[in-house]
């Protein structure tokens, strides 16, 4: 089966990295795939700050691991998402108890967050 769509956007890539095991994984991945990986994180007043705390760490490392890695580790941005906690009442935003119930959402979901995130990546 033959690759879809141009040439050189199969050489490019953007990974959304929170600093977290996750996106940390999908930046490995992307490294391995693509000739040039762009890395995206989003500040928007979330009480797990570590992640963000711990993206630098994760892109200094993570080059280290693969000379081909290094080379192809592109630009990083953060993007400050204001406002964010005035659309969700998730303790995720909010300095709240974190409840887990089984058979219920946990409270710190915030409803579309992923989709503010693409669409900021996309932009």
């Amino acid at each position: 089966m033959g690759e879809v769509g141009p040439k050189d956007m199969t050489k490019k890539a953007m990974v959304m990295l929170s600093g977290g095991q996750d996106s940390a994984t999908c930046l490995a991945w992307a490294l391995d795939k693509y000739e040039l990986v762009e890395t995206i994180g989003f500040s928007y007043e979330q009480r797990h700050i570590v992640e963000l705390d711990c993206r630098q760490t994760v892109l200094s490392e993570i080059v280290k691991l693969s000379s081909k890695w290094c080379k192809r580790l592109g630009p990083d941005v953060i993007v400050p998402l204001e406002g964010v906690n005035k659309l969700s009442d998730s303790a995720l935003l909010n300095q709240k108890n974190i409840n887990n119930d089984p058979g219920k959402l946990p409270n710190t979901f915030i409803p579309g967050r992923n989709l503010l995130f693409l669409t900021y990546a996309a932009a």
